[in-house]
Parts: C-alpha cells; structure tokens; sequence
C-alpha cells in the first residue's frame, strides 16, 4: 500500500499490553502493510515484564527485563512500520481533530487511538502516615529502585508488606531476596492469603509453606495507622483492633487503579465506580477511532488487573483491524482468569472457573445448562436457605508432600467447570484448555487425580493375520506376510503378482506396501523405499535430483539416477517422475515429452472408467456454483447421455463420456465458464465447505469464501498423491474438515489448522497443526506444509502415511512449517507461488493445441467408433454393465500358431509415429481392422504389435497403457545390447518368441503387464496376449502380419469379446431387492395419510411374549 494511504495506529502506553498489541499488529499487517504506528511510552525504559519485576533484585538490570531489546524496534523503523518515544507523557487528546498533545509540546496526529494507559498501584491516602518515608508501592522499576536504596540504608530492621494477594507475596519475596531486612512481615486483612484465587484449606496451606520459608505472616489484619518518627520516618504500624508493629518499611500491594485520567479529560466516558474507560465488545470507546485495552479499559464494568486479559484484548483489536474483512469481526469475552505462579517457591494454580462451589457457575456447558433442576419452595429456601448450586468438588489433599487439589464439575461429573492446586500443579497446562472446550469428560473425573487404571497393552493397533486388506482379491493380511517369510516374494511387485493384492483398485497398496516393509524388517532383510528396480532413490531423493540439477525429461533423469542409463523405465516410476516433472516445471502433461509418462487417467485428463469411457469433472470451487453453470452441465450431459452423481467433494461427475467427444464436452463447459477440476490427477481435488457466515445462523467464520480462496490457489498442483481439503465456519464441522489432508475450522480468533487426515482403506483423523490462526497467515503455513509434503513424501504416499512416517511427527513438522528450523520455509513458499503463478487451464490448452487435441480418437486409421461394453438402464440412467464374471482365459498367445495364414497388411501411416523414438512411452495407437482392434506401438526404433483387449475384464485399452522395460546393467565384461531390430526388408521375419530386452505394457486398468513380444502376462500366469510382427516400408506405411479378417474377428473380434449383461456378474443387491421389496425411488403408497398417525400395530403384535424389547442379536 502506498505510504500515503496508510492508516496511522497511536498506541499511548507502551507496558506489556501495548507491545502485546503492536506485536500482534506487525504481524497481522506484515503483508498488507495497510498501517503505520507510532507508540508512546510515560517511563524511560522500553516494554518490560512486569510480571517478572521480582528478579530484577537479582541482577539489578532493567535490559534483563525488556520484552523485546532495542534492536527489535529498530528493525521496523525503516518505511515507518513503527516509531516510538520514551519518558514522553501525553496530557491531553483532541478527538475532533485525531491528535494527541504530550508534555514536551509535541502533537502527534492519528487514524486510530489505542489507549493502553494501564494502572496504578493503590496507595491508601485515607491511613494516616502514607506519606511517610519508608511507604512504598510495588509497580514498577522506579518504585523498586527507590525501595532497593532505602533498603540498604536500614539494614537489620523489619520490613512489612500490605497484602496477601499475588502482588504482596510477590513484593514479599522481593523484600526477602534483598537481605537487607532483619525479619519481612506480610499483613492481610482476610483468613487466608491469595483470597481472590483459592479457597480457605488451600490459602491455609499456602501460609503454611511460606511461612516455612521465613515470611512472617499476619492474616485478619488492618493497618490503621502509620506511625512515624519526628523526621516523618516509619517506624512501625497500628492495627485497627489496637495491637501495633514494629518496622521501618512498609510496602502496599493492595491493588491497583485503572489510569484513565486522560481519557476523561478528553470526553471519553469512564466507569464511575473503581474507574476505567467503558469499552465495547469490540474495545472500541464512545468516541469513533479510539479504543482501549488492558488495566485501564472497563469491560461491563470490570477491569482486570492479570497480564492474560490484556492480552487477550491486544489479540481482539489487532484481529479486527487486519482481518475482519476475511473474517467475522472478534468480541471480546468473559476472560479467562486462570493462573499458575510460583510464589515464594510454592507452586500455586488456579483455573476456570474456580469459585463455582462458593458463588455458583458463572457459566455452563450447553448440554448441562439444559438439565432441568428440582425448584425449591419458598418455604424452604426460607428454612433452609438457597438451594445448593449445580456443583460438585473432588477434594485431594496430602498433608505429607503439602499437596492441594480441588477440581469442580457439574453434577453429574460431565464436565469440568475450574479448579485450584497447590504444591503440584504440573496437569495444570492439560485441565485449562478441558475447562475452555466444554467437551464432556470420557473418563471419570477421579481419573485427572488419580490416574488411569493400567489394564495392559492389548495389541490392538495390530491387524490379525486374518483382517481382510484388499477387498478386490480377497487377500488378507496372512496372505502378504506367509509369501514373504516363505521366500516367495522379494519386492512389493513380488507380492502383487503373487497374491494380486494392489492389482484390483490399488487403494490397499499403501497397507500392503507397510505389511510388507514390516515383514521383511522382521526378518532382518534390508527394506528400502526404492521407486523400483530402475532407480535405487526414494521418491523424494529423486525430486531433490530433479530439482537441484533441473532435469525435465526422462532420459535425463534416467542419465543422472538410473541404475540402466538406457531404459525407459516401467509402470510403476514412470508417473512418479511425471507427478515430480508436473510439481516442478508445471508442464502439460500431454505435451509429448511427458505424455508418455502419465499413468492412466492423466493420458487423457479424465478418469478412465470400465468400459473405458472417461469421467468429466468440472472444477466448482468450495461446491459453490451458479445456476447457469448448473443448466449447461445438465445440456451436457443429456446431449451426450451422460451419467451424473453428485460427489462427495461437492461437485458434479458426468460419466460415460467418449474419448473422441471430450473435445466437445469441455469446449462446451469452458464457454460457459468452467475448467478442469483435475478429478484425474494426483493433485488438489476439492476443498469442502459448510455455508459458514454466508447464510449459516451458527457460523463463526466465512468458511465458503475462505474455501474458494484455497482451492482456486492449490487446483492443478501436482503432488504425491490426491488431495483434499476442508474448510467449516464453526466446530460442529459440517465440511469434515478433520478427516482431510487439510482442514480449517474456524473460531473467533482465525482458524484451526488441522492436516493429514483421510478417509479411505485406512481412516485417520487430522492432527492439530496451527491454532486460531488469523486469515492472513492460513494460506502461508498451508505452502509450507502442502510444498513440504510435495517435497518429501514417498511414491503414492498420503499425508495421513507421510506424517506417520516423517521421523519426529507432527512435533517436528511444526517446526519445520511454523518455526522453520531447517530455515526453509521462504524457499517453500517461493516455490508454491510460482506453481500457482504459472496455473492453465489442461481442458482448455488440449483444446487449443492441435497436437494434443488431436489424440482423443478412438481409432488412429479411421473415424469410425464401436462400442465394447453393453449399458443398461439403472435408476433411470445409463450405465455399463458389471464387470464379466470371469477373465478371458484363453491361450492367445497361442494364437500365433493356429492361424490357416498370414499376410502382410497396411494399417496406418508411419509419419503418425513420427518422433516415437525421442518420447518416454513411445507412440501407440489403437487400429481398427474388421471388427478387431490392435494396439500397435513404436518403442526405440521398434515396431510391435498386438490384441487391444485386455483379457483380464476385457478391455479395449492396451494402447494407453504405460511401457515398461527391465534394468539391464551390465558388467564391463558383458556384451554390449543388441542395436532395435531395423525394418523387414524381405517380410520373412520370424514371428514374435519372447526378448530379454523386449518392452512390456502395463494394462491401465489394473496393471497386468503383457511382454510385447511374447504375449505373455508378467504377474498372471492364467493370462496372455495375441501379437503380430510389424515393420515399416518404403512407401510410407506401417505393415502387419495378419490372418483373414474372419478369421482374426473370430478370435479377437469387438464382437466377439464385447461384454454383455449376459456375461456380467450378478448384481449383488439381488437378494437384498428381494427382500426388501425395492423397486427404485419411492413415491408414497396409496392409502398413506400423512396427517394421521401410523397404526404401529404389526411390531407389538409380534413382540415376543411379557413385551419388552426382546433380546439383542448377535452380529
């Protein structure tokens, strides 16, 4: 923002409210740098703790005390982020004209007044002697020098100190930690010290202690009078009941007065009873652009005397005015008035609501409030008096280890309302934050003093050997660990082609992946986390190869890493470098270099489905669309007779869509204004929402707005594996923020951060990473820890997998996000801007490129379209028939040998490969001959050939599967490999027997990988494939070795193979339709009233006898 638009922030009073106040500022305003500040301070030194003034006997050095050194202020005094002057009071303030006049003459200008005056410490001016030499306040460094130097002028005599609350047994062991004193004597009015916080047993116990210590103390004492020598020395005290004291010191820590002189002076109105300047919930006073916080404001006429509700008041204002634009405006609540001290070496505590025994529940939990309680008569509260309040108080005492607990709870034991603890106080830091949640208790409240009982480890985070694991196979967790200990298997592609676990919908290969890491450890076998056996890095060494030494194709990376320079590689590293690729250089994944690389849905941004049509997902940030955009979808899909779902991100999936008509469908969708929504890719899928502060009567925070906001940055950024997110305006949670890889939860302050959570075969619940986190500062932390994930996170790797495994857990990750202790969060951030910086659209440039639009056909030699899998009406929509029962089981690659003959055949021209040779995967095409579809390939300078059909469900899809090659490493003394094949000149070539070398294609379906000179299926044995020679001629065509066109229809024909609701596998809500009598959705039945009720006569008629429920069935 430019300088001279800045809004200029005067804060009057710089203690430890007021820096609290500019530090908050500074860093709500770092990026906007929407203001100026200019802070003034009454006394010469800096922001100091006051808290700590005690220890400034010990060191004498008031820098020791400073809340931030001089330094710090000078880093924000360039551009004039802050200004400040010292031992400057301010007299008076203008409001008509926003100024404000100080002592030395100056006049200082403002936007926004901030009045943080605080208080002063009470001195009783109606006690006869107060001005007496020797009477002194505990306040500030000015009062402590003043008492260490009369302290040293009369050593050997007795000190007093007035008060038994924090500040007297504060001031009291400053009196004693000065050893000048011959005796210190402390003086409370009440039974009991620290009245205020504990109770009477828990006060007493205090006495006890200290006076162990040597602290003298006189409780139900008044001081009456001072008396005094003829010099007006102090020489001793007379108490209100006539007994008198000796001493020549007396210190008064009997509280303090809200410092509101100048507010009054200027018109603003003050509380007339104990003082202070009336605010707002929002801090704001009766006059626009000036607030108050700290001691000196009076919030419903109370004032607060503890460092935390300043604070907490500094957090309010500096909220509002840099984030309430983002976010619903902040009000300043009751205060939490807990705290836990160490008092003359004795741990005292005291939290929530700590008195609720004594003056009844301020407040209470919902669900409690709620609960009806018995009225009393006014006979009896006459009798008897009030009725006990809705308070119960577990007492623990130990008189041997001087040990005081008293925690109070509702009635019913539910929930914890406060309590107070002396002598060991170490669940304080758990009990608080139980009090602010209002959650209801799972454990007994016995157990928070008691403990736990200790039943043992039960093993049941273990799976049994016999938990299911992969439901597409029926392989159990036994399966995996029985093939590894037996020898079987030696790598995780071992255990896929053994117990085809992972090979069915992938989703269990993460579990799989653990079994078998597990088991190998086990074993004492080395267990590594190699892409494959290409490459002997992890993923995340790789990326940091790629990155440092900016490699962009596989070659090179292959050149740089690989364990075979010349390989293409295999299924399985190949979209792990095109997802690193995709996450560093932001290139479309279609362009020729990288397409390739992609596995199945990225080949043709869309998720492929089972009759190998394609998903189309629009992108509908947060779940928030207009109806236009809603009617369009809906011509879309009926034009192209679409089936449609809402999913559970919020968006609309339209299914069915062709190949050959996405051109269509997307140019059609991006017209009307959307774009890809990247449902294909492993990147950011959806960002959730609640409605929030939008329209939601509970909602806290503008939680669709902030989810657009996040979704529209992270879309299309590539990553490990999918992403989601979720963003809900208050904690009921209606986005399931908590089971997202990341989450946002919004409260008064800001937003909960919650990260690595995910549904799935393996649910986790997120973790808390950042707390009341301001608008501004979410999307900073969520680069970091999304960039960081992207960064270190093995192959296919969720972040619910990645923390688990990040050595250190979540602890460590905050450092590295919210602390930067490896220093590299500015590098994170740097690097997800420019992913962001550099977004397209992929829908829209496939559309745009010719090259790329060019590849959505079914067929690459003709125009024509067949379809492969029947479609059935299902509540009233297509969709294609299940999966065949059983694979296509027969000798394909057999087929070589029973053609009657064969000839060679032009199929396609050979410029349709031109540049095959310099791209990762080759170049592949599906070719239409008869009824028959080929898939035929050009890898290295080769030609090969064979059936489309995948027998495995039977799908048309082999051409788009990913091209694999095993590592071939050499010894020196080894031959070199043998040069591609060159062209038939004679076509006599030999048909096709199996190659060491020879390339292999992986289904995109479920990854069966079929050798492409052989046929054969590398990890199913009761699979093959059909193939033919292939080479190119002379004029320009690319020739096949086929038998008759019957002849081949007969065995590989579309017709032939198309599956067929006949072929299909029952559905397997037969039985359940029988049952329940389902005929679709429901109307009502004739006959129903809906005014009326239901008769409920057939459930009792055959309850079991003596009625009842009857007995629980076991599941």
């Amino acid at each position: 923002m430019a300088v001279d638009k800045r809004t200029k922030v005067v804060v009057v009073g710089l203690g430890m409210v007021g820096i609290a106040f500019i530090e908050k500022l500074l860093k709500l305003d770092a990026r906007a740098r929407e203001y100026d500040i200019v802070v003034i301070g009454e006394e010469p030194h800096l922001a100091y703790n006051r808290v700590g003034l005690t220890s400034f006997f010990n060191h004498r050095k008031v820098e020791n005390l400073y809340l931030n050194p001089k330094e710090w202020y000078a880093t924000y005094t360039p551009d004039n982020k802050l200004s400040y002057h010292l031992n400057t009071l301010v007299t008076s303030i203008n409001s008509e004209n926003k100024t404000v006049s100080c002592i030395n003459g100056d006049v200082v200008s403002y936007d926004i007044l901030v009045l943080a005056t605080g208080s002063d410490a009470v001195l009783p001016r109606h006690t006869p002697g107060h001005d007496a030499n020797g009477v002194f306040v505990y306040r500030t460094i000015e009062d402590l020098e003043k008492l260490i130097a009369f302290g040293e002028t009369h050593r050997g005599t007795v000190g007093a100190v007035v008060g038994g609350g924090l500040l007297g047994l504060e001031a009291a062991n400053a009196m004693m930690d000065l050893e000048c004193f011959d005796k210190v004597k402390l003086i409370e009015r009440n039974r009991w010290v620290l009245s205020r916080q504990l109770d009477a047993d828990a006060g007493n116990l205090v006495v006890e202690k200290v006076t162990a210590l040597g602290l003298e103390i006189l409780l139900s004492k008044r001081v009456g009078k001072i008396k005094t020598d003829e010099g007006n020395n102090v020489t001793g005290v007379i108490f209100e009941d006539g007994e008198e004291m000796d001493c020549s010191t007396i210190c008064f820590a009997i509280g303090v007065r809200p410092r509101d002189s100048l507010a009054r002076s200027a018109g603003i109105k003050c509380a007339d009873r104990g003082g202070g300047i009336l605010v707002n919930n929002d801090l704001s006073t009766n006059i626009p652009d000036i607030y108050a916080i700290g001691e000196c404001a009076s919030w419903q006429n109370q004032t607060f005397g503890l460092i935390a509700p300043g604070v907490e008041m500094a957090d309010v204002l500096s909220f509002n005015l840099t984030q309430a634009k983002l976010h619903q405006p902040r009000v300043f609540k009751r205060p939490d008035l807990s705290t836990k001290l160490k008092l003359l070496g004795v741990d005292v505590a005291s939290f929530g609501d700590f008195f609720a025994d004594r003056d009844g529940p301020s407040s209470l939990p919902a669900k409690a409030a709620r609960k009806k309680t018995a009225d009393q008569s006014a006979v009896k509260t006459v009798v008897s008096g009030p009725p006990p309040h809705p308070v119960k108080a577990l007492i623990y005492k130990d008189p041997f280890a001087q040990v005081y607990k008293k925690y109070l709870f509702t009635t019913d034991g539910k929930y914890l309302l406060g309590g107070m603890m002396i002598g060991d106080t170490s669940d304080y830091i758990k009990l608080v934050p139980m009090v602010k949640n209002q959650k209801e208790l799972e454990i007994p409240p016995a157990q928070l003093i008691l403990g736990a009982k200790k039943d043992g480890d039960d093993g049941a985070d273990d799976l049994d050997d016999d938990t299911q694991i992969c439901s597409c196979h029926n392989v159990t967790k036994g399966d995996v660990v029985n093939v590894v200990k037996d020898g079987t298997c030696k790598t995780v592609g071992d255990v896929k082609a053994c117990t085809k676990a992972g090979t069915g919908c992938g989703g269990c290969m993460p579990l799989v992946t653990s079994i078998f890491a597990k088991t190998m450890a086990e074993m004492g076998a080395e267990v590594t986390n190699y892409l494959c056996a290409h490459f002997n890095y992890s993923r995340a060494d790789l990326y940091h190869i790629i990155m440092v030494k900016r490699l962009k194709t596989l070659p090179d990376v292959m050149r740089e890493a690989g364990n075979d320079k010349e390989s293409d590689g295999c299924e399985a590293c190949k979209p792990a470098v095109a997802s690193i690729f995709a996450s560093l250089w932001n290139k479309h994944v279609m362009d020729k270099t990288t397409h390739g690389l992609q596995d199945t849905n990225d080949r043709f941004l869309g998720n492929i489905q089972r009759n190998g049509t394609f998903s189309v997902v629009p992108r509908v940030s947060a779940g928030e669309i207009t109806p236009d955009k809603l009617i369009v979808i809906g011509e879309v899909a009926k034009k192209y007779n679409l089936y449609t779902k809402i999913t559970g991100g919020q968006r609309i999936d339209m299914f069915g869509a062709k190949k050959q008509d996405l051109i269509d469908i997307w140019t059609r969708l991006i017209e009307a204004g959307m774009e890809s929504g990247h449902a294909y890719a492993k990147s950011l899928r959806t960002v959730k929402s609640c409605v929030g502060t939008t329209w939601c009567r509970f909602g806290v925070g503008d939680s669709v707005g902030m989810a657009v906001r996040v979704e529209e940055r992270y879309k299309s950024i590539r990553s490990p594996h999918k992403i989601k997110g979720g963003v809900s305006g208050c904690v009921r949670e209606c986005a399931e923020a908590q089971n997202k890889d990341f989450g946002l939860i919004a409260t008064e302050k800001g937003f909960n951060i919650f990260v690595a959570g995910n549904g799935g075969a393996k649910p986790r619940h997120a973790e808390l990473l950042a707390k009341d986190v301001p608008p501004s500062e979410v999307i900073p932390i969520l680069d970091r820890y999304l960039m960081f994930y992207i960064r270190t996170a093995d192959k296919l790797q969720r972040t619910a997998r990645w923390l688990e495994n990040l050595p250190g857990g979540l602890r460590y990750l905050k450092e590295v996000v919210l602390e930067d202790k490896l220093g590299i969060c500015a590098s994170l951030e740097a690097q997800m801007q420019e992913l962001v910086d550099s977004f397209f659209d992929e829908w829209a440039e496939a559309i745009r490129n010719p090259a790329i639009a060019a590849k959505f056909k079914q067929f690459a030699n003709t125009s024509e379209t067949v379809e492969t899998v029947e479609t059935e009406k299902d509540r009233e929509q297509s969709r294609p028939v299940y999966w065949p029962k059983d694979a296509a089981a027969e000798d394909f690659k057999g087929l070589k040998d029973r053609w009657t003959s064969t000839a060679w055949q032009p199929v396609i021209e050979a410029s349709y490969f031109a540049g095959a040779d310099a791209t990762p995967n080759g170049i592949s095409a599906n070719i239409k001959r008869g009824d028959t579809q080929l898939a035929l390939w050009r890898v290295r300078g080769r030609y090969y050939a064979t059936q489309q059909m995948c027998p495995h469900k039977r799908a048309f899809a082999l051409s788009d599967g990913l091209i694999g090659q095993d590592v071939s490493a050499p010894s020196p003394s080894s031959p070199p490999s043998p040069p591609p094949s060159p062209p038939s000149k004679n076509g006599n070539g030999k048909e096709p027997c199996g190659d060491a070398k020879a390339p292999w294609v992986s289904c995109p379906f479920h990854k069966r990988n079929f050798d492409l000179s052989s046929g054969s299926c590398r990890n199913d044995d009761s699979l093959s494939i059909a193939t033919f020679l292939a080479e190119e001629r002379a004029d320009g065509m690319v020739y096949l070795k086929l038998p008759p066109v019957d002849e081949l229809d007969a065995a590989l024909g579309t017709a032939r193979w198309m599956v067929r609701k006949e072929d299909a596998a029952p559905s397997q809500f037969e039985e359940l339709d029988k049952k329940i009598d389902f005929k679709g959705h429901r109307a009502r039945k004739p006959g129903v009233k809906p005014l009326m009720d239901v008769p409920m006569r057939k459930a009792v008629q055959v309850m079991p006898a003596g009625g009842g429920c009857g007995s629980a069935p076991e599941w």
